[in-house]
């Protein structure tokens, strides 16, 4: 019997190029070439969603992580240069942000440091929500409409920011680029001086320092892989500050999506059909032969109850009775929509970001603690100024739809009657009563808003502007068309008037000739400008304590996707060490290498540089169609941490469907993953002679690491590792009984979860994908072993069959299953070739 159970299989019609396990879950997420984002199920390796590749963000996926609580997926898009947060509950974009660099690999971490002063933190973030209201979803009518965006994404939005407890998503690419996001959101850090591009990067738990692994182009231009140790001691010596400081901006950047959102729903509620009516003035205009102005037309029309054949004929023939009504009922609506969204949402999300911001002025009064992190009150003010003026112009647009709303109202009921006489139409009688009230307020719009204006006809080929409320909603750098009236305005002459209220940092400038989009823009330059300042700062603070080139890439590998590359970072948080396993094939091709260095960079690792010979390490003999085994050696073992799967000989009759290797077929290495702080899971592969067969193993890591027997290995400066191998100590091991044959699989790749016991094997073809469980209890009763295998099998079968793959069960006849077995190989080596 096989030491791990197989539980899944299938032949993907397009090959991958990520695989990630979720940290939380049994579920697995696959990128592929075409863009599409796949999750799959561990039992049956069954689809849950699919996510398609789109023109908005992109169709290239160059790198992949999990958040460390398993809900949020991010991604990046090469093609757009942009970063995706997914929800994977539903599969639905929640943040999109641009990069200024390819990113080629990313890694999501949360830190796992303890202190009183978190501890507090933790407790009392959620004060915010004493003092703030929670912030209304958006209308579903609106935000289904967006590019990105569905259904009250505002309350996903804001989920965003998921547990108290920091977490850091670090983006690498090329050129030595390094950026770290707290939360997945905020920048804190940018870093330079890392040279070569990224290919793996490992932040540790305790932010002391990140491992990158980047790949260097020497002197002859051979490509070199080199480790490098960036001390980040600023982020772990002020973990307290770096928290607070980081989900206050967090919050803030939410805040400023949430905003977004909210003000491209207030533009998708303004409808194209407001501006029939300066359209067909201005063509009015054009054609008319007389030299009356429009708003001496319409004033007689008002005044005496005539109109000229011109303007009769622009009301009955072009506007009409039914379009009139229907303009009208259309502006209320908008407008209604536009002023409970600014009341509800830009008001209530303004407020909020006051409030934070507030919060981190205070922060950075506190100069001792924050200080170092680059807070600068002086540029939170500015900020807090900006969305002071951001809110006052929200609120002008507030008074400009209340005021349009009453204008409109009158004027369409007084144009109504008038047209229902033209037509000589009977005119209800709670129509037909005006005063000279209504006269006066009709005659006052009129004269306002139906004055020609050529200035504007040059600038927007029209020559009126009587709708009002889209021109804040236009996303120019213009200034407003009609600006609101100040005049007769006591306060704001009561200011311009007092010297000292003039300039007071009290109060907020209005800036009443531009738009609300434009005041947005600038609120948003402000603030982005506070975001990046500690992330400058933080950047500069990280310094590289460990360079250290291991050896050349082989030119054969340049087709290999580079994030199924070794090596491969792991951070033993227990231990406080980072350690990375690579191969070096040219040179030693059975042989395992791994480098530890602890995570505080002036620690030392003893014995930092090991080798595993891999040459021989499954010891087992078979007769030809035997079934017997021999004792198998293997290497002290923490029986609490590795679960033998193999059942005792004598509790059941031989197995002769097991396949034994002989003891001299020699191996090396095609792939390593870290199961977990104590074991490596590792495909081997067998040499040409022996057919290539592949073995799917777990590793030890503590017998690796047991033998302290020899000198310890000391680098020699200016020389690659590869240039001095040889004096690299070496540890023979044997695997005893974790390790599988994959039959019928030419296995290249891994991707292993050890919290849930999963592994997820790729063919070298990028497209036969196997999932096993690597750590099944033992089971007592035969009903119980057949009853799994049956289950599996079925779950396999459905996945067979809907790839359109045929073949009997596991179980069934032998020539049945050797019929499947030979289809899938087959498959295999065609997309190979």
């Amino acid at each position: 019997m096989p030491a791990f159970r197989q539980v899944g299989e299938k032949q993907l019609p397009n090959p991958v190029l990520c695989m990630a396990w979720s940290p939380k879950r049994d579920l697995i997420a696959l990128a592929n070439t075409t863009g599409e984002l796949l999750l799959h199920r561990l039992a049956s390796f069954q689809r849950v969603w699919s996510l398609p590749p789109s023109e908005f963000t992109g169709k290239e996926i160059t790198a992949l992580a999990w958040r460390p609580d398993g809900k949020i997926l991010a991604f990046h898009l090469g093609d757009t240069q942009q970063v995706v947060l997914c929800g994977v509950e539903k599969a639905e974009i929640l943040h999109v942000f641009p990069m200024q660099n390819s990113v080629t690999c990313m890694h999501w971490m949360e830190v796992t440091e303890e202190s009183s002063a978190l501890s507090s933190f933790y407790n009392s973030e959620d004060e915010s929500k004493l003092f703030l209201p929670k912030l209304p979803t958006l209308p579903k009518s609106y935000s289904t409409t967006s590019k990105i965006f569905s259904e009250e994404k505002s309350d996903e939005i804001m989920n965003l920011l998921g547990e108290v407890r920091l977490n850091v998503l670090v983006l690498g690419g090329d050129s030595g680029f390094v950026e770290l996001f707290a939360y997945g959101m905020y920048k804190i850090a940018t870093l330079t001086g890392v040279s070569g591009s990224c290919r793996s990067l490992s932040l540790s738990g305790d932010l002391k320092s990140l491992s990158v692994i980047t790949e260097v182009r020497s002197t002859d231009n051979d490509p070199q892989i080199c480790y490098l140790q960036l001390d980040t001691g600023l982020l772990s010596d002020c973990l307290p500050e770096v928290t607070r400081m980081s989900r206050k901006f967090t919050h803030i950047s939410t805040l400023l999506q949430y905003l977004h959102l909210s003000l491209t729903c207030m533009c998708e509620a303004w409808e194209d059909i407001l501006m029939q009516m300066d359209l067909r003035l201005t063509k009015f205009v054009q054609e008319k032969n007389t030299s009356t102005q429009v708003q001496d037309e319409f004033l007689e029309l008002l005044l005496w109850g005539q109109s000229s054949p011109e303007l009769q004929a622009l009301l009955m023939n072009q506007l009409t009775v039914k379009g009139l009504k229907k303009l009208g009922q259309s502006i209320e609506s908008s407008y209604s929509s536009i002023q409970k969204l600014v009341i509800s949402h830009l008001q209530s999300g303004s407020e909020a970001l006051l409030y934070h911001l507030s919060e981190v002025k205070g922060m950075s009064l506190w100069k001792q603690k924050f200080e170092p992190l680059g807070l600068d009150s002086a540029a939170l003010e500015g900020a807090i100024t900006a969305v002071g003026s951001f809110s006052l112009k929200a609120n002008e647009l507030l008074q400009v739809i209340d005021k349009s709303m009453k204008n409109f109202k009158a004027f369409f009921r007084w144009l109504y009657v008038a047209m229902l006489r033209m037509c000589e139409e009977h005119v209800p009688p709670e129509l037909n009563k005006m005063t000279q009230k209504d006269i006066a307020f009709v005659a006052d719009f009129l004269s306002e808003h139906f004055s020609e204006n050529e200035e504007l006809f040059d600038r927007k080929g029209k020559y009126f502007n009587v709708e009002r409320v889209g021109q804040y909603l236009n996303d120019e750098d213009e200034d407003l068309v009609s600006p609101p009236n100040t005049k007769g305005n006591q306060w704001l002459r009561f200011l311009q008037e007092s010297s000292q209220l003039k300039e007071s940092p009290l109060l907020f400038p209005s800036f009443p000739q531009k738009s609300l989009h434009f005041v947005k823009r600038m609120m948003e330059s402000v603030i982005e400008q506070c975001l990046q300042k500690p992330a400058e700062v933080i950047g500069r603070s990280v310094q590289q304590a460990v360079f250290l080139p291991l050896y050349t890439v082989p030119e054969s590998s340049e087709n290999t996707p580079r994030l199924f590359e070794l090596p491969s970072l792991w951070n033993d948080k227990k231990a406080k060490m980072h350690v990375v396993v690579f191969c070096m094939p040219e040179v030693s091709p059975c042989k395992l290498f791994l480098l530890r260095r602890g995570t505080d960079p002036t620690r030392h690792i003893p014995h930092s540089v090991m080798s595993i010979d891999l040459g021989r390490p499954l010891e087992a003999e078979a007769e030809e169609g035997g079934g017997g085994c021999s004792s198998v050696r293997a290497p002290p073992v923490d029986p609490a941490h590795v679960k033998h799967t193999l059942r005792h000989s004598a509790s059941r009759p031989p197995d002769t469907s097991v396949v034994f290797l002989r003891p001299h077929r020699v191996y090396s290495c095609t792939d390593a993953r870290f199961y977990d702080d104590e074991m490596l899971t590792v495909v081997l592969q067998a040499s040409e002679e022996e057919g290539r067969r592949r073995v799917l193993a777990q590793l030890p890591l503590s017998a690796a690491l047991s033998s302290k027997e020899g000198e310890e290995f000391s680098w020699e400066p200016g020389l690659r590792l590869d240039q001095q191998s040889g004096s690299v100590p070496c540890q023979s091991l044997v695997l005893g009984n974790q390790w599988r044959e994959l039959e019928n699989m030419k296995a290249q790749f891994v991707a292993v979860n050890g919290i849930r016991k999963v592994a997820c094997v790729l063919s070298g073809n990028l497209r036969h994908i196997r999932v096993f469980e690597m750590d099944v209890e033992d089971e007592d009763e035969e009903g119980g072993e057949s009853q799994n295998a049956s289950v599996d099998q079925e779950g396999l079968d459905s996945t067979m069959n809907s790839e359109g793959l045929e073949g009997g069960k596991e179980e069934a006849a032998e020539g049945a299953g050797n019929k499947m077995e030979e289809q899938l190989e087959s498959e295999e080596a065609l997309d190979i070739s």
